[in-house]
């Protein structure tokens, strides 16, 4: 999808990112979350490609897996901005779930 975006700011470290929250529908047709992920946008100008290793969050025991699977409710983050940062990730239980490819044009 094209986006148009100006930024300023004084300073630039750790932005500008793109998140992606990627969802679809599972067996029983309830709308869940696929994956998840993160990337820097290019500075430079010119067209860059990037890959994006995508992940989902788990459950933490075996009980509550089972029970996200009948309810259809799954564990998802409640903010996107989680994904952006490493901040808490480390006790966070995730599988890894894939890739996307991201083309950038950068002016």
């Amino acid at each position: 999808f094209p986006i148009d975006i100006t930024f300023k700011s004084t300073n630039p470290f750790g932005w500008p990112q793109i998140v992606l929250s990627v969802y679809g529908p599972d067996f029983f047709g309830h709308d869940v979350v696929r994956g998840y992920g993160a990337v820097h946008v290019p500075f430079v100008p010119g067209r860059h490609k990037r890959t994006i290793a995508m992940f989902v969050p788990e459950s933490s025991s075996r009980l509550q897996q089972l029970t996200s699977w009948f309810t259809g409710r799954r564990p998802e983050f409640t903010d996107p901005k989680v994904v952006a940062q490493g901040e808490g990730r480390e006790v966070t239980r995730v599988r890894s779930q894939g890739f996307v490819t991201i083309s950038f044009n950068v002016m």
